[in-house]
């Protein structure tokens, strides 16, 4: 059998040519360019709010968005919840240091546990947006993006009775399409100036802590994790166990521990804003005097000692 000849690269590229762009025709030719251009050019602008993972640039570039806030404040968020196997277990270590912390929930958790969520608000927790489920907003267009962020919203709303203030995109990862959604919904967005990374097989209570300690200071704002549903199992044993020890060196440090909604953030934020007119400063060193409040270094509910 005769097999016909296979033909070089330059033939085949002829091939291609005169496929796209027939004889004669320089026009398509750069049609194709242009459109090639300009969805790369596209592909760009929509991943652009994506630089502001880094998250010690987003700091000095675009504090609110960050997270900064009020200088003698610190936020305390968690992501990923409620679960109904430990999200329990944070609000009772919360409720015996008499701390209240900002959620930022799954639409898919809620759903499962809308009595959990109902527990956390009527608790004076808040509960913000997170998304409906934890797939990176980068792999998502625009209209998912919003359905996303709507969804969830509307059921915070249904089941609490009060509409979320915030929002903040799985794994910490903007896209153009998240502020825009964001913004149509009047949510704002809020990333973190510290973390834990309490979401390793390896993390302690200690880790968490020794991890946060840097970036400790006041305006800032924490992220933690409530759940392990996207991390390693049972890590969130870390965070909770720190939880005393942190809100101990808060008050050494004269700061107070609390949600996003006393952390003196602009709710009206847009993308073109570019910070507040306090930075993350180093924390005050006042309030020394003062008495440790009761179970700051030691927890029932969490069982750390120091």
């Amino acid at each position: 059998m005769r097999y016909a000849p296979v033909p070089d690269r330059s033939a085949i590229r002829s091939i291609v040519r005169s496929a796209v762009c027939p004889a004669g025709s320089t026009s398509s030719a750069r049609v194709l360019r242009a459109t090639t251009a300009l969805g790369a050019t596209a592909a760009v602008a929509y991943a652009a709010p994506s630089v502001a993972t880094l998250r010690h640039l987003r700091t000095r570039v675009v504090p609110v968005l960050a997270g900064v806030g009020a200088p003698d404040h610190v936020a305390l968020t968690f992501d990923d919840g409620p679960d109904p196997a430990s999200t329990p277990l944070f609000l009772d270590v919360l409720t015996e240091l008499d701390i209240r912390a900002t959620f930022f929930v799954l639409g898919t958790m809620v759903e499962r546990a809308p009595e959990l969520a109902q527990r956390m608000a009527e608790a004076g927790h808040e509960l913000a947006v997170h998304a409906w489920d934890h797939r990176p907003m980068l792999l998502r267009g625009p209209l998912s993006t919003y359905r996303q962020l709507r969804r969830t919203r509307d059921l915070i709303t249904a089941v609490t009775g009060q509409e979320p203030r915030f929002a903040r995109p799985p794994h910490g990862i903007l896209s153009a399409g998240f502020l825009f959604a964001a913004s149509r919904l009047h949510l704002t967005p809020v990333l973190w100036t510290a973390w834990g990374r309490d979401w390793t097989a390896t993390a302690t209570p200690l880790s968490v802590l020794d991890t946060l300690a840097p970036d400790l200071r006041g305006g800032g704002t924490i992220v933690l994790h409530d759940c392990d549903c996207t991390s390693a199992p049972q890590a969130w044993r870390s965070a909770l166990g720190a939880l005393p020890e942190l809100a101990a060196r808060c008050h050494d440090l004269g700061l107070r521990l609390g949600p996003l909604a006393e952390h003196g953030l602009d709710a009206s934020w847009s993308p073109g804003d570019s910070g507040v007119d306090q930075g993350v400063g180093p924390a005050r060193a006042r309030g020394a005097d003062r008495a440790p409040r009761r179970g700051c270094r030691w927890s029932q509910a969490s069982g750390y000692s120091e």
